[in-house]
């Protein structure tokens, strides 16, 4: 035994003189990284150290800071970390763009062993902002031409906050641009989601083009335009004029929030719209009259968005469809094509999200939460439902919790509110109170209570998107909140990794200063993700 133990003082001593010594170079050690993505998986490899260690790769949402040695800080915007043996590994996540990616060596005495790498992006964002542009996905070709009112569509840009469309007799003298092109018949950016109709019953000719191009909130062009799409028109073809739906949880197999929200393209000379719920197809499609089947419907003033103020918990298959209205209540066109979607508990066993908007969902000003993108269940590793409600105050998320949450009864519930109250002048004490009656309420009936610290805002973005005033004091009472939240017993720390230098919140992360974008939503669930063993164990 003594023999033992001397041989492995005199191992380790060696050990340690080799990590240790100059001459060997292992101090020197730098991993100098390539990355490969396809999609949404990475292939990082790595230069291989020549001694018995193990690696740990970093995912981090900053580059760190350099200390004046060798070696940087370890970062608090760390998200995740992987460890292997081997110089390369395989990430299937869809981070955001924002991420950096840095490796380093680990030995029984050296941590780092050598240098960390240098953290790389894992995409050229530069590069990609620059060249990235919308693409066509309706066509009108000379031998299945359009009607008088097209209806045009293209792929959203993200981080756009509204288009510019652009139609020209010709090819455009400067494709891919992003000034207008000298051949413009028509141009306009009044365009707030992915689709534009159009009337042409008076424009002279049978052909023309079209392109678009993405701006931001300061209307300053995101990308270039879009390829230039030729569009053929009979003025001779029956107009059938509808919306178009513009929901995204059926395509992406996402449950439709407990409280619903429809979208849809609009149509040329509406001012309004009526959505109408039926509890099975219509019986009347293409027509302008209720459905026998209708439970409720709703009138839209402005937007092409309709948040359903009604929970929807009753399972079964539901139909919605929409119509344009003139400024008289008479029908433009006809309804919509139905579209359908399950309502089911089972969705919500495991676990659930409960909260304000930025648990409902959208972003981006003109996003809501029907396009998926802007929701950061999306990107969670494991289902959940989806009851959040826009605009809720923490003391509205304690009041509906009985009936909103525990015909659910999720296993899990995630729980982020209080960011309405806080900016509004509710003081913390309060919102905690609020929040202490939800945890008490989930203890009660056996539901484990994980609770979100709050990402701070921006209040001068806030002002510039909705006109609306933040008290003075929010960065005291937000501290006070998350302080009482990492009090609790589960709980996942979302808010440094979305604080800037001054402690609001970046606007790469939240266009309108509250709402998170699909940045922020990604790395939001990578952060949830990457927490989600410790908290439910």
């Amino acid at each position: 035994m003594r023999r033992l133990l001397i041989l492995l003082v005199i191992v380790i001593s060696i050990l340690y003189f080799v990590e240790s010594n100059e001459r060997v170079g292992f101090g020197n050690y730098k991993p100098s990284l390539n990355i490969n993505r396809i999609e949404d998986k990475y292939t990082i490899t790595w230069s291989k150290i020549p001694y018995f260690a193990y690696y740990e790769v970093e995912v981090l949402n900053h580059i760190p800071e350099q200390t004046p040695d060798k070696s940087s800080m370890i970062p608090y915007h760390r998200v995740i970390k992987y460890r292997t043996f081997d110089n390369s590994i395989i990430i299937d996540q869809n981070f955001p763009e924002s991420t950096y990616l840095r490796v380093s060596a680990h030995s029984l005495f050296h941590h780092p062993l050598g240098y960390y790498s240098e953290a790389i992006p894992i995409i050229d964002t530069k590069f990609h902002k620059e060249t990235e542009k919308p693409a066509a996905l309706i066509h009108y070709p000379i031998h299945a031409p359009a009607p008088n009112i097209p209806m045009l569509l293209w792929t959203i840009l993200p981080g756009s906050v509204y288009y510019e469309i652009e139609f020209l007799s010709m090819q455009p003298e400067n494709p891919n641009g992003i000034l207008p092109s000298e051949y413009q018949v028509f141009s306009t950016r009044e365009v707030f989601t992915n689709g534009y109709s159009i009337n042409l019953s008076t424009y002279p000719s049978n052909h023309l083009y079209w392109r678009v191009r993405a701006l931001d909130f300061a209307g300053n062009p995101i990308g270039v335009f879009s390829d230039a799409t030729e569009i053929f028109i009979d003025h001779s073809l029956p107009q059938v004029l509808k919306p178009i739906s513009n929901t995204g949880y059926k395509a992406a197999n996402m449950p439709m929030p407990l409280y619903p929200v429809y979208s849809w393209i609009p149509i040329a000379g509406a001012t309004n719209y009526e959505v109408e719920l039926t509890t099975a197809s219509p019986e009347n499609p293409n027509g302008v009259e209720p459905s026998r089947h209708r439970i409720r419907n709703q009138i839209i003033k402005m937007g092409t968005d309709c948040y359903d103020e009604m929970p929807l918990l009753t399972p079964g298959t539901y139909f919605w469809r929409v119509r344009g209205l003139d400024d008289n209540g008479k029908a433009i066109g006809v309804y919509s094509d139905a579209e359908s979607f399950v309502v089911t508990r089972d969705v919500g066993k495991y676990a659930a999200t409960f909260g304000d908007s930025i648990t409902h969902g959208g972003g981006a000003i003109s996003y809501s939460p029907a396009d998926l993108e802007y929701s950061f269940q999306t990107y969670l590793s494991f289902p959940t439902a989806n009851l959040g409600k826009s605009g809720d105050t923490s003391e509205a998320m304690a009041n509906r919790f009985d009936d909103d949450v525990l015909p659910f009864h999720p296993k899990f519930l995630i729980i982020m509110g209080g960011s309405n109250s806080l900016r509004g002048g509710i003081p913390a004490s309060q919102v905690i109170k609020d929040l202490t009656a939800i945890r008490d309420k989930c203890l009660l009936h056996g539901i484990r209570p994980i609770f979100l610290t709050l990402p701070p805002i921006n209040p001068t973005a806030i002002a510039q998107a909705f006109d609306e005033d933040t008290v003075q004091n929010w960065q005291k009472e937000f501290a006070t909140v998350n302080t009482f939240i990492r009090q609790q017993r589960y709980y996942v720390d979302i808010a440094p990794y979305f604080a800037d230098e001054n402690q609001a919140l970046p606007l790469h992360y939240a266009t309108d200063g509250l709402h998170l974008d699909i940045e922020g939503k990604k790395l939001m669930a990578e952060i949830i993700n990457a927490n989600w063993s410790k908290v439910t164990q």
